[in-house]
């Protein structure tokens, strides 16, 4: 008679399109361990049309869906993104509740992280969290670090990051870097995209891929609440005066959203460039194809810090939204002024590939966090080292 074992319970949540993408292949090396009952709970902008619903994604992907969360307070600004939080705890804590994992697997700085993690710590739950210790700008820094102090396990991107999580205090053997899963995800990907595919998605000018193009995310700086719209039309109309093509990304689900997105509604209508086509969501694998063909990517988003310095793609850094963060060479910041951002343009658009850096890249990053999910120790009660 054989004995059967039992299988660890490994809640993974994902509450945005990014975290999907950027978490894929650790899906994928926890759904083919035998010693794993992978559980994964999808909520907030994740499951929003208009941000990019990622579950149609999932099941084409063979991965199921075990609780779906509502749980996004309209208005786009501080007060929406303090109830949003709010009402994440009670969500996820009856979802914690019902499923009742053994470990709950959060990634990144965003409120609705927070949320699930507050309610996996109160409902004793061990928590693993991916990409700690990183620096970033406005509250975004503070969610991060308070995450990590929630958490049980770190698994940071690089050794920087590493260094600041023990500093803060944790356990040397809960603290693990084992690089960046968005970097993994970004050199394995060898997706195509095509230009049918990019008419298609979107709306505004017709593009051809075969031609120059530059690629534009700005999203919300949530303690600039109030000049949100004033700063993107500064880059909308640098960009149209450029007059490259741009494939324009719809902004997230931050504080400052509704003012950034009338402010590029109101200039879409009005200027009717002919230039720039606007999406809300590519596909991770589609994305990342585009991304290795533009000639720069301009804007406020992450990906200009971690992928374009794997794939060598310049960057221009507008704002304080990534103030903090480590940068390679392969980025110029500028402010939120036209002329500057017209003017960075036209330099880092001629500047050609960077050299790979290899800052957030480490061999096996999914399968090494997927190994130490299904093996580290589970416990509760946190103590601080000196």
């Amino acid at each position: 008679m054989e004995l059967s074992i039992k299988k660890r319970k490994v809640c993974f949540v994902l509450t945005s399109k990014i975290h999907y993408g950027r978490s894929k292949y650790i899906l994928e090396e926890l759904k083919k361990r035998d010693d794993i009952d992978l559980q994964i709970v999808v909520g907030a902008s994740a499951i929003l049309p208009q941000y990019g619903n990622i579950l149609k994604q999932m099941e084409a992907d063979g991965f199921p869906c075990h609780a779906k969360i509502t749980m996004n307070v309209e208005g786009g600004n501080s007060i929406s993104m303090a109830k949003t939080t709010g009402l994440g705890i009670l969500e996820f804590t009856n979802v914690f509740e019902n499923l009742n994992p053994d470990i709950v697997v959060v990634r990144g700085d965003r409120y609705e992280v927070l949320s699930a993690s507050v309610a996996a710590a109160y409902t004793n739950r061990t928590l693993a969290h991916i990409e700690g210790g990183d620096i970033s700008g406005n509250i975004d820094e503070s969610v991060r670090h308070a995450i990590t102090k929630l958490s049980h396990y770190h698994f940071t991107t690089n050794d920087d990051s590493k260094n600041r999580v023990l500093k803060m205090g944790e356990r040397p053997d809960t603290v693990f870097n084992f690089g960046s899963p968005d970097i993994e995800f970004v050199s394995r990907a060898n997706g195509q995209i095509v230009n049918e595919e990019l008419n298609y998605f979107g709306v505004g000018a017709n593009v051809d891929i075969s031609r120059p193009y530059i690629v534009v995310m700005q999203h919300p700086v949530t303690s600039e609440v109030g000049n949100n719209r004033a700063n993107v039309k500064e880059t909308l109309y640098a960009v149209k005066d450029f007059g490259m093509q741009a494939f324009w990304f719809w902004p997230n689900i931050d504080a400052g959203t509704d003012e950034l997105s009338k402010g590029i509604r109101t200039f879409r209508e009005s200027e009717s460039p002919q230039n720039i086509h606007f999406f809300t969501y590519l596909p991770p694998e589609k994305f990342i194809a585009l991304l290795k063909g533009a000639v720069c990517l301009l804007g406020n988003s992450s990906a200009g810090i971690k992928e374009c310095s794997f794939l060598g793609v310049p960057v221009i850094n507008i704002g304080s939204r990534q103030e903090g963060r480590t940068k390679g060479g392969h980025i110029v910041d500028v402010n939120y002024n036209r002329i500057e951002i017209h003017n960075a343009l036209r330099h880092q658009s001629s500047r050609g590939r960077f050299p790979h850096n290899l800052y957030f890249y480490k061999e096996g990053t999914a399968r090494n966090i997927a190994e130490k999910l299904a093996v580290a120790p589970l416990y509760i009660q946190k103590k601080l080292t000196y």
